[in-house]
């Protein structure tokens, strides 16, 4: 993809963040909160007030859809690379990772309706991971290479199990302030936050390594 159409991409995803804020906002002022709150759909009417939530809420369901489409092509397209070098993608990919602070709204979504599922977008963090995974593009991947991406994988993954552990140990416990709902929250949180963790460090240590090491080398 060129720059245009990265641009493009963040644009969409933007402005379709913006339409479902605006439709919310005015569901929740002016339309009693349907669609908002959980619903009896079997006796579910439609009404014409219910058109600007409906459109937003299929406007960023499909651009979701198409962000999962445009990762799985990036990903068969690297595949049909030279298996020696790295994939060839855009740092500019790493603009997904915004999409992460959509998991802030699960506050509000929980303080509204119960619904916690908007706290999973925190994954969406590690995507800032392909910023690093970027400036590697296309890099020959040689045997010290290789070494420094199974090095900075298991840091990654060792730093995001330890951290779940801990989360699992102490909020097993009991009761967070209370009520178990607070505890499911943050159970969920951490390990989200711990999964797009580790996505981004094993790009960020592989890029430090890859940069560092020869430089280290010659001081020894």
């Amino acid at each position: 993809m060129n720059k245009r159409a990265w641009k493009r991409t963040i644009l969409l995803g933007v402005g379709s963040v913006l339409l479902l804020a605006a439709a919310s906002w005015y569901t929740a002022v002016y339309n009693d909160s349907r669609l908002l709150v959980p619903m009896d759909f079997s006796t579910y009417v439609f009404q014409l007030r219910d058109l600007p939530m409906i459109l937003a809420m299929a406007l960023f369901t499909a651009y979701i859809l198409y962000l999962v489409v445009l990762l799985v092509r990036v990903t068969l397209r690297s595949r049909k690379q030279d298996a020696s070098r790295t994939r060839a993608i855009r740092p500019q990919l790493g603009f997904l990772g915004f999409f992460g602070f959509l998991g802030f709204g699960g506050f509000w979504t929980y303080a509204f309706n119960g619904a916690i599922f908007p706290f999973v977008f925190f994954m969406f963090f590690g995507f800032f991971g392909f910023f690093y995974e970027g400036k590697l593009s296309n890099t020959f991947m040689d045997e010290r290479y290789r070494e420094n991406q199974r090095r900075a994988q298991l840091a990654a993954s060792r730093t995001a199990l330890s951290i779940i552990f801990l989360a699992t140990l102490l909020l097993g416990q009991g009761r967070l302030l209370g009520s178990l709902e607070y505890t499911l929250i943050a159970y969920v949180i951490v390990v989200t936050l711990a999964l797009a963790l580790e996505m981004f460090l094993a790009e960020y240590l592989l890029y430090h390594y890859d940069h560092d090491d020869p430089a280290g080398e010659s001081e020894g």
